[in-house]
């Protein structure tokens, strides 16, 4: 089992930045992945980082302003967040998979974490 706990959510102006954590606890976490939920949206995949960090993606929205990366001694994943907008406001999910290569679907990923809310305001 690995427990996943976010953090580094806030409430920002947009042109603003944040880094948000997601520290893993119970074994160490293989392929893992930020996720974001806005209200009256489904969740959609924000970036994703393979077990060795070497291999990355994101979505288009994002690409160019965050950036994924990972400690694997820490056992831990952050997510960098600069030139905000207000339509990145959601709730942010970290996720965990149990294989190592990178995945993007939502359904690919074993864990999740209770989510970090992060607010963008215009």
């Amino acid at each position: 089992q690995v427990q996943l706990v976010e953090s580094g959510g806030g409430l920002v102006q947009a042109g603003g930045s944040l880094r948000l954590s997601c520290a893993a606890s119970g074994r160490a976490a293989h392929a893992m992945g930020w996720f974001r939920q806005a209200p009256g949206k489904e969740r959609e995949f924000v970036a994703g980082i393979s077990w060795s960090g070497a291999s990355t993606n994101y979505r288009d929205s994002v690409k160019g302003r965050f950036t994924i990366s990972r400690d694997n001694a820490k056992n831990t994943m952050y997510l960098e967040m600069n030139s905000l907008k207000p339509e990145d406001t959601a709730v942010y999910y970290c996720a965990a998979a149990e294989g190592y290569a990178l995945v993007l679907r939502p359904s690919s990923y074993d864990y999740w974490g209770q989510g970090t809310q992060v607010t963008v305001s215009s």
